[in-house]
């Protein structure tokens, strides 16, 4: 019988990342048997169920349905959950994806049973050091047996860190494999009605930060309206934003068309096609880097500092958007400066070390 190696998504954007693994492992030789396990922490089928479907991947093995609550208590109800499983369903390992809630807890709980934790997309910084997501990267990286980080300079950092060099590898952009995977099918969607190639651009906002606070969304709905008056723009809502939103009693910004959530397959079609991007995402981030796309990140530090080096990312305020907006029509299209172990490729890196360290020494010598 083949070990189990547990795949843990907790929020959307573990998903695209899990899925390069996911579809190497079942592409190449069966040496683990991959189980998807979802703590539940994105719960709505928007946000969450439609992306199985657009990815590729099965329904989740296990669903725990751990949502909703302060990070403490999300935190402690998912380790909970997380051990009672493998308490009794024991993997030989087990890859958490990213840096949410879900993510810390399932790593925790993995590593004080001693499972092997492997913490895919590792060694991420911004240097906001009481930002939830810095913290729980941190953590997850501090505990974690192996850490795949998407680039070179990330791997240097980990090491520099103090994280002993057999433990880090630099297997590439995870993201990027499943961009690649699913442009050609995003390209083949029709736009929406009024859309044009080039013609708009793209919102998204959601983190606490921007949105929590009513002074700081009220300044990014005014800059967004004033930036439309250069650009049409469409703005996907997240459900927290649009939660917040309400509750403030805000409208929604003058010149923007606002739509739902959209599954992995549309908004790959939207983004691919825009003329720019502004978000507070980090995945989106890469997203826009990797398509070549302009991406105006409303935050005033990144944990993806390569976006910036590759010409593609730029930090902006609220007040400086507008401005950057009307910048980024007047100056050329600039030419994608590729990046290294952004191929396409991560998936079958992250493969290859898998089965070294499921088969071979590594495995014997970390057990040790």
């Amino acid at each position: 019988m083949l070990p189990e190696l547990h795949l843990v998504a907790a929020a959307r954007p573990n998903l695209p990342k899990l899925a390069a693994l996911w579809h190497a492992l079942a592409e190449g030789p069966e040496f683990c048997k991959p189980v998807l396990l979802h703590t539940g922490q994105h719960e709505d089928p928007a946000m969450f169920g439609v992306h199985f479907a657009d990815l590729g991947l099965p329904a989740p093995d296990i669903a725990l349905g751990i949502s909703g609550g302060s990070h403490a208590v999300l935190t402690g109800r998912s380790m909970i959950a997380c051990e009672t499983v493998w308490k009794s369903r024991r993997p030989a390992a087990v890859v958490v994806a990213g840096d949410v809630d879900g993510a810390l807890a399932a790593a925790l709980a993995a590593r004080k049973l001693g499972i092997m934790v492997i913490h895919l997309e590792a060694g991420l910084r911004s240097g906001e050091r009481n930002l939830p997501e810095e913290i729980n990267r941190r953590a997850i990286d501090a505990i974690s047996d192996v850490l795949w980080a998407p680039d070179e300079a990330t791997a240097a950092r980990l090491r520099q860190e103090g994280h002993a060099a057999a433990a880090v590898r630099a297997v590439g952009n995870a993201m990027v494999d499943t961009q690649l995977r699913h442009l050609a099918a995003a390209r083949a969607k029709r736009l929406p009605r009024g859309l044009t190639r080039g013609g708009y651009g793209v919102v998204t906002l959601h983190r606490a930060g921007n949105v929590d606070k009513p002074e700081r969304l009220i300044a990014l709905l005014d800059a967004v309206s004033a930036a439309a008056r250069h650009l049409p723009l469409v703005w996907p809502i997240h459900p927290r934003a649009a939660a917040q939103m309400k509750s403030f009693g805000f409208v929604p910004p003058i010149g923007v068309r606002i739509t739902p959530p959209l599954g992995y397959l549309e908004f790959l079609s939207l983004l691919c096609r825009a003329r720019l991007v502004a978000t507070d995402s980090g995945g989106v981030q890469e997203e826009a880097t990797a398509l070549g796309l302009p991406c105006l990140t409303l935050r005033s530090a990144t944990e993806r500092p390569i976006t910036i080096a590759a010409g593609m990312n730029r930090l902006a305020t609220p007040e400086e958007l507008a401005l950057r907006v009307a910048e980024i029509l007047k100056a050329p299209s600039l030419p994608v400066r590729p990046i290294p172990l952004w191929d396409g490729r991560a998936g079958l890196r992250m493969r290859e070390h898998l089965q070294t360290l499921l088969e071979g020494e590594e495995c014997r010598a970390m057990v040790a």
